[in-house]
């Protein structure tokens, strides 16, 4: 491992820890769509970030008042939205129609094909949200679509997790109901909403057989407002070292055991999300 990886990650020196900062990101402004890119995606293409194991898409998007993506297709693709703040109307050619809001998971899983559309119906507010696909251990799935919802007071300084593989502890593939939404992926979603001061740790667990690490992805959501700039606002501390504000991530590696340890080092709550990979 390199010096500056381990100069990242003091408190767990076998973590090895990448930044990927807000400058950094792929996105476009659209005037109606306002979007970044973690990984390559539509006009933004970096061959050195095309996937991470089977994430594909980190995309945070921001949609004007009336505004929104009109019906398209999916399949074979895993697909979630993580609602930040306002209200997202997500139909399908499944039959679903609701209106998501804060605190709301909703999951796709294009399987052998769906089409759907997504709109901010709302007049005045804008919608905030994550948009997150995952390729599928398993392709010719029948689609299916999964809501969930977790309020602010579930993930303050706890680590929550919101979407888990089928077939882990307490995932239940019902339509809505409690605990995480089902993916058909190797790939966990977990969220937080640090105060000043606390902390939150993710052990990570065995690699895939034939693995040596695990892979994991820290992001810390741009929830101050918008900004391509230098990542600012809301700071935390991963493992020690690394230091991340809003739009900021990081690329972790390790092996079973060893932890990711967020820590809230600024003046206002963080809202992060992290990912655990085989």
């Amino acid at each position: 491992m390199s010096s500056a990886a381990s100069t990242f990650s003091p408190l767990y020196p076998n973590v090895k820890l990448v930044p990927r900062l807000n400058t950094e990101r792929g996105g476009a402004n659209y005037d109606w769509l306002k979007t970044f890119h973690t990984f390559s995606f539509a006009g933004y293409w970096d061959p050195r970030y095309t996937s991470f194991g089977k994430l594909q898409v980190i995309n945070e998007d921001r949609v004007e008042p009336t505004q929104g993506f009109g019906t398209h297709g999916h399949r074979e693709m895993e697909i979630f939205s993580y609602v930040v703040s306002g209200e997202l109307e997500h139909k399908d050619s499944m039959g679903n129609l609701e209106i998501l809001k804060r605190g709301d998971i909703q999951l796709t899983s294009a399987g052998t094909g769906i089409r759907h559309s997504e709109y901010n119906r709302n007049s005045k507010s804008m919608v905030h949200f994550l948009q997150i696909w995952a390729e599928p251990h398993t392709r010719g799935l029948k689609p299916k679509y999964f809501t969930r919802h977790f309020t602010d007071e579930e993930k303050t300084d706890k680590l929550v997790t919101v979407v888990a593989p089928v077939g882990s502890d307490g995932v239940k593939e019902e339509r809505e109901g409690s605990g995480p939404a089902p993916v058909q992926s190797n790939v966990t979603l977990k969220s937080t909403i640090l105060t000043p001061g606390k902390s939150v740790e993710h052990v990570f667990p065995a690699p895939a057989p034939g693995e040596t690490q695990r892979k994991g992805y820290v992001h810390v959501i741009q929830t101050s407002g918008y900004n391509t700039g230098t990542a600012k606002g809301n700071r935390v501390r991963v493992n020690d070292g690394l230091e991340l504000s809003e739009g900021d991530g990081a690329f972790a590696w390790s092996a079973a055991g060893d932890k990711l340890q967020i820590e809230n080092v600024g003046t206002t709550p963080a809202e992060v999300l992290v990912f655990d990979m085989e």
